[in-house]
């Protein structure tokens, strides 16, 4: 969540930088304010009336030794009704941090100076591009209709086992997702990346650790006889592991890649945009995550861009990236680079990683500091990155490379595949 200190030292400027997300905050971020004043004040008065009991505690104790029984019960009498008074203070300071995480809750990150203005995806800015268009023949097949030719994913099944974005891969089809999972997380493990194995189930601290909550609850599958939730991304539980964690400047950058499966609503979605492999409700994903001193953070962040386009780049398909416009900017994100790849019978562009820097928000939700090279204790900087989401991935390889043969596979996958053509 946001610095209160921030918001107090930098309110205009704060609250102008929210226009970029279509948000007036002037007074949200007022109120949080008001909250911390009061905190303030309540905790000084607390700690005030405490040292007049520890006093009082010790007084009563000489007078005793004394013989001064009458003077020493006189002031247990006041030491009673002080403690009444303390209670109700620290009862009060419970209240008071609860309705201030609240306002905090509720403000998404700040957004960097480079978030382009804008309301939706159309007005995101695209920064770079790779590779050429192909140009396909009018014969060129979706890859909904590749899949049933050539029996590599099984939608109806799907449907009949769950529901209607669970598709069942089959086949080859079932050999390329475990090839690609693969091949992502060799590439992010030669590129100094830790591997993780994580629970594809987290608590609510969790959740709120990193921004999904309170934020994205409708968006997320729940288990509320226990309390989890399927996770949205490996993001939330590898970013988790360092919660409540006191790094050493040593210790930095922290990075560690995770493949798991991702659980996804998607409440809302319909039309030609969900069909096929373009959203569905459970997919697999290999995601990277670093934690850095907040010096480093956008270096970090370009060095993350690099990695992914060292991976599209090796499966040859055409991609550019996006940043993100302020209406478009993930909530607990503070600037956000997507990759698009090209899918050629589509005719269209498809997402298949957003990478991220969300410098001090989550670290503020997880209390993950560390000591700096001053010894002070400060909050890290978060990011993360899909380094790939497969679906779209996927679904590009197959209508890009599709032709009169069959689908010819990339040559950096064929050692993951034990194949170079699906016929």
């Amino acid at each position: 969540m946001v610095l209160v200190q921030l918001l107090r030292e930098q309110k205009q400027k704060v609250v102008e930088a929210y226009r970029k997300r279509n948000i007036d905050a002037e007074n949200i971020v007022e109120q949080i304010l008001e909250a911390d004043d009061y905190r303030k004040s309540n905790q000084a008065k607390l700690d005030s009336l405490l040292n007049q009991s520890k006093t009082i505690a010790k007084s009563v104790g000489e007078l005793f030794s004394q013989g001064k029984r009458e003077e020493a019960n006189k002031l247990k009498e006041k030491s009673t009704a002080l403690k009444q008074e303390i209670k109700d203070l620290q009862d009060r300071a419970g209240s008071i941090s609860t309705e201030l995480a609240d306002l905090l809750y509720q403000l998404p990150n700040v957004p960097h100076v480079l978030v382009p203005d804008g309301k939706t995806d159309q007005d995101n800015e695209e920064v770079f591009r790779f590779g050429d268009i192909p140009e396909m023949g009018k014969n060129a097949l979706p890859h909904w209709e590749l899949a049933k030719k050539y029996n590599l994913i099984d939608f109806e099944t799907g449907v009949k086992i769950t529901g209607a974005g669970f598709p069942v891969y089959t086949g080859n089809g079932a050999r390329l997702q475990r090839a690609l999972i693969q091949f992502f997380l060799d590439e992010a493990v030669k590129a100094g990346y830790l591997e993780v194995q994580t629970p594809f189930m987290v608590n609510e601290a969790s959740g709120i650790g990193t921004g999904q909550l309170p934020d994205k609850e409708g968006q997320m599958y729940q288990v509320p006889i226990d309390g989890f939730y399927l996770i949205p991304t490996a993001e939330v539980p590898v970013t988790n592991i360092f919660r409540d964690t006191m790094l050493s400047i040593k210790d930095l950058p922290v990075k560690r890649t995770a493949y798991s499966p991702c659980f996804r609503r998607e409440a809302g979605s319909y039309g030609k945009d969900v069909r096929g492999l373009n959203r569905l409700h459970q997919f697999d994903k290999v995601e990277i995550v670093q934690i850095t001193e907040p010096g480093l953070s956008y270096q970090t962040l370009d060095e993350m861009l690099e990695h992914v386009k060292s991976i599209l780049t090796k499966l040859e398909l055409p991609y550019r990236i996006v940043r993100l416009c302020g209406g478009d900017l993930g909530f607990a994100a503070a600037l956000t680079y997507d990759f698009e790849v090209y899918s050629a019978a589509q005719d269209k562009w498809l997402e298949v990683s957003s990478v991220s820097n969300f410098e001090s928000y989550q670290s503020n939700r997880l209390k993950c500091r560390y000591k700096n090279s001053d010894g002070k204790t400060e909050l890290v900087h978060t990011l993360n990155g899909s380094a790939l989401a497969l679906p779209r991935i996927l679904a590009s390889l197959l209508e890009n490379n599709q032709n009169e043969n069959g689908i010819s596979i990339p040559e950096v996958l064929i050692p993951y595949t034990g194949f170079h053509e699906i016929n």
